[in-house]
């Protein structure tokens, strides 16, 4: 995620971080060469055919509107994923003040705690395609990492395992009923969480939107400088460039968007994420926290 001051108006011109132009670079080099050859075409060796500067307009119109409707499918997604990892730190938060009202030895506050660290580090891994890691920094049983890992989804089974421990707590009379319901909640909720973030990195938006999208910005390219050449001459170029500019950054925009667990400068700052709710755990357990990541170079990873 780009982190950064509210740039002044001259900044503007100059900011590359962030700015999506590295992605769409080439395309605007290529349409406005495009419309540079047609341009000197029709000045000077043939004059080329007329294009209805009306119709494209009407072109597009639509062509917007196909783009904003799947930029707000696309800022949706990544929006709801933000809302779910932030209902993951305030669960987290709930849960170090639970353990703490309904577990009274520090072991197994600890203990428990540690299946929570061990979840968030695993969901954060799976959904940006990460090797898992065996030894997690923080707490850490060999065996217990051992059966989440050998699980078909590890993050859901440190919640399971976190469960059979209520159980097991219950069992030996260190955890009263009302205790292990409401912690047994809580599970619940990091599981909807898990499962909303799953959903939403397992099911892209529908690739007939992205098709049509794409072959409809390429045609309105294509043709924009042909009905450009005879109405504002030597600028057709210009605005070739602007066009392009404007219609694949979108694009652009609209990609990095829809997946918004990618290790990508707009998707959202999974570490960092992670890092605020391990250390509401470590605070919980009265352990020190860990450093915040901060971001560099306006980047928040």
């Amino acid at each position: 995620m780009i982190i950064r001051p509210q740039p002044k108006s001259w900044e503007l011109l100059f900011i590359h971080q962030g700015s999506i132009i590295g992605n769409v670079i080439g395309k605007i080099v290529f349409f406005t060469g495009f419309a540079i050859c047609l341009q000197l075409i029709h000045h000077f060796i043939q004059p080329l055919p007329d294009v209805s500067i009306t119709a494209m307009g009407v072109f597009g119109i639509a062509l917007s509107l196909f783009l904003g409707f799947r930029n707000n499918a696309a800022y949706d997604r990544w929006w709801e994923a933000r809302q779910l990892w932030g209902q993951i730190i305030a669960d987290s938060r709930a849960a170090g003040i639970e353990v703490n009202t309904y577990l009274s030895q520090a072991q197994a506050r600890r203990y428990w705690m540690g299946y929570l660290q061990m979840f968030l580090y695993f969901h954060r891994q799976q959904l940006r395609g990460e090797a898992l890691d065996s030894h997690p920094q923080g707490w850490c049983d060999p065996q217990a990492c051992q059966r989440m890992l050998e699980a078909v989804n590890p993050a859901a089974a440190a919640l399971q395992q976190a469960g059979e421990y209520l159980n097991r707590l219950h069992t030996a009379g260190e955890l009263d009923d009302f205790g292990r319901l409401t912690l047994a909640r809580r599970l619940a909720a990091f599981a909807y969480a898990q499962a909303g973030n799953e959903r939403i990195a397992s099911t892209p938006l529908p690739f007939v939107y992205s098709l049509l999208v794409r072959r409809t910005t390429y045609l309105y390219c294509l043709l924009l400088p042909f009905a450009l050449t005879g109405e504002v001459g030597w600028f057709s170029p210009l605005i070739a460039a602007v066009v392009a500019y404007v219609f694949f950054g979108l694009q652009a925009v609209t990609n990095e968007l829809e997946h918004p667990f990618a290790d990508v400068k707009n998707a959202l700052p999974l570490c960092a994420i992670t890092r605020t709710a391990e250390n509401a755990i470590l605070e919980a357990l009265g352990e020190p926290a860990r450093p915040a990541i901060e971001a560099r170079d306006f980047v928040l990873s």
